[in-house]
């Protein structure tokens, strides 16, 4: 018998933890609600989820923290920080935390849905591999290899959007492992000033 996903859905805003348990139900998941950001460690410890939706605003304890306190005890689970702030810099803070991606609020479902089953199925290719899922700060053996087979694959350059689009990972979360792959000298980058607003990177293998 398969075992049912369970997750741990982390939200000061009630119906934010309705809406998430009712699409889990739907799914066939089995979801966890949590109001106290700081509880979500010690129901880490005892639910052992497979994924963990936090919220980013929680009155208690800042996201980050929650995210490091997560990581003290299971450096594994997927952890998908819900937040409307798409700032890059946040965004880097919260995955050299720990974070494995994001979903923005609103809350799309299908999004949603599509943006944890990728993480689930990264979180398998995980369990196959332990001792080397975790690279750097950020970064995950799984995601990475996930993010380079798309790079290898294509003919051209690409921008972030493109690759986010195809993987089905948050726009920053992407932009992070593209940045490390073009650190490692796998990828080269350029800007591209278009006509009109900023410039954008755009990404080619090497």
């Amino acid at each position: 018998m398969t075992k049912r996903i369970t997750i741990l859905a982390v939200d000061d805003e009630q119906d934010i933890l309705y809406t998430l348990a009712a699409i889990g139900t739907a799914v066939g998941w089995k979801v966890y609600t949590e109001n106290n950001s700081l509880a979500v460690a010690d129901r880490v410890t005892a639910l052992r989820p497979d994924l963990i939706l936090l919220d980013y605003h929680m009155p208690q304890q800042n996201g980050v923290v929650t995210v490091r306190k997560i990581r003290e005890r299971d450096n594994r689970v997927p952890i998908i920080v819900l937040t409307i702030d798409g700032r890059q810099e946040l965004a880097d803070e919260f995955l050299a935390a720990g974070a494995s991606d994001f979903a923005t609020k609103p809350i799309k479902v299908p999004d949603l849905v599509a943006r944890i089953n990728v993480h689930l199925k990264l979180l398998a290719k995980q369990r196959e591999a332990e001792g080397r899922s975790i690279v750097s700060k950020g970064i995950t053996a799984a995601t990475l290899e996930l993010v380079s087979a798309y790079c290898q694959a294509q003919a051209d350059w690409f921008y972030v959007e493109d690759a986010a689009r195809e993987l089905g990972l948050a726009y920053q979360t992407t932009s992070r492992y593209l940045q490390h792959l073009h650190g490692l000298g796998q990828l080269q980058v350029e800007n591209d000033y278009g006509k009109v607003g900023r410039p954008r990177n755009r990404y080619r293998k090497v």
